[in-house]
């Protein structure tokens, strides 16, 4: 298993040990997570201000940049860009520049909601789709105030491999026209790719629904897309399989996500990126699931990077065991830009003004200070 670039070590590595995820060399291994901030510009571009905002971060071993929408579909919120358009494929490649001009690395995450999603955000206000005609409970957002999720259409099978092509054509604009590093899949947190592999919200009869080899068959067909466009060892999978957000829930995770993880590997892709929430953390398993991360871990033939609710403390003991190659943080970058500096320093942390996480200009986006600001 790939795991540091320093072959004359023996120690354990820690967070600021050097890490090679496929075509990607990382200083170290503190990797910024994908997190919504809804400040997209006219026509779901990045703006300048998105530009700064990832270049004051570019101290990460790895950037993965927020949710990007593949196709005119994808759109799930208010202000979140996309990748399928020329300008937005422009946009982003000043976002690249920036961060490779401040020595960083960043991916993009490509995504499509699905049922998370309204007709306020469709083409011709159109419903959403998914893998079934099966609403979420809850509400979302669409600019007009709260609103509850419709009932998606299902996806008729002669569709699906149009969307494949989405991922693989934004796969390409990413690497190839924006000059990013590479993509991450986003197959989580319950949007579209995830619909497809639980079986709470995939009840189909086609050769996409069923048995887990079937549900997974969405994500293997993009994988195999995007790995024909850009390279496999540029591209990351990010995993979810004990989560409940957006209304997620799988009968059977532990051997349903064994069975997908291991579908991967053939793929050599760069990594795997696994949510499982620390205790007390939003995103851990509810009382009485499954822990999986551990045996998805050992299931996986490459780089692994763990995600949810970690402190410095507790990443450097997952790298230690053994239980990751790297660990993502999120929230602890939108308030602390230099992250890796305050890690490696012993510095404080800086709290998030939460009131500004979503929407808005630079307040809570990038004036955010470095250590050294505050140490001055």
């Amino acid at each position: 298993m790939p795991q540091s670039t320093d072959t004359h070590s023996t120690a354990a590595p820690d967070l600021f040990t050097p890490l090679r995820l496929g075509a990607i060399e990382l200083p170290n291994r503190v990797v910024m997570a994908p997190m919504t901030r809804s400040r997209a510009g006219e026509g779901n571009c990045p703006t300048a201000l998105t530009a700064e905002y990832y270049a004051q971060r570019a101290s990460a071993g790895l950037i993965i940049t927020e949710a990007t929408q593949v196709c005119d579909t994808a759109q799930g919120y208010p202000n979140t860009p996309g990748i399928h358009t020329d300008a937005q494929t422009l946009a982003w490649r000043a976002v690249a520049d920036a961060v490779h001009d401040a020595g960083g690395r960043i991916v993009t995450q490509l995504w499509h909601v699905g049922r998370i999603s309204h007709p306020r955000f469709q083409p011709n206000g159109a419903a959403p789709v998914a893998p079934s005609a099966i609403a979420a409970k809850g509400q979302l957002y669409t600019g007009a105030g709260m609103e509850p999720f419709p009932v998606p259409r299902a996806l008729e099978t002669a569709e699906i491999p149009g969307l494949v092509r989405h991922f693989a054509d934004a796969a390409k604009r990413a690497v190839f026209d924006a000059g990013l590093d590479g993509v991450e899949i986003h197959a989580a947190n319950g949007y579209l790719i995830d619909q497809f592999l639980r079986d709470s919200t995939n009840t189909r009869t086609d050769r996409y629904g069923g048995t887990v080899e079937n549900r997974c068959r969405f994500l293997l067909e993009i994988l195999e897309a995007t790995a024909h466009a850009v390279g496999a060892d540029r591209i990351g999978v990010r995993l979810s399989p004990t989560g409940v957000f957006n209304d997620m829930k799988d009968s059977d995770p532990l051997p349903h996500f064994l069975a997908i993880t291991k579908a991967l590997n053939p793929f050599n892709i760069a990594y795997l990126h696994v949510i499982e929430g620390r205790p007390g953390h939003h995103m851990a398993p509810p009382e009485g699931a499954p822990h999986v991360a551990s045996a998805l871990r050992a299931a996986f033939k490459g780089p692994f990077i763990l995600n949810g609710g970690y402190s410095r403390g507790d990443a450097d003991a997952a790298l230690a065991k053994g239980e990751a190659d790297a660990v993502s943080f999120g929230e602890a970058f939108i308030s602390n830009p230099d992250l890796p500096v305050r890690f490696r320093a012993d510095a404080p942390l800086a709290e998030p003004d939460r009131t500004t996480y979503y929407g808005g200009d630079a307040k809570g986006y990038t004036d955010y200070p470095a250590l050294e600001s505050v140490a001055a």
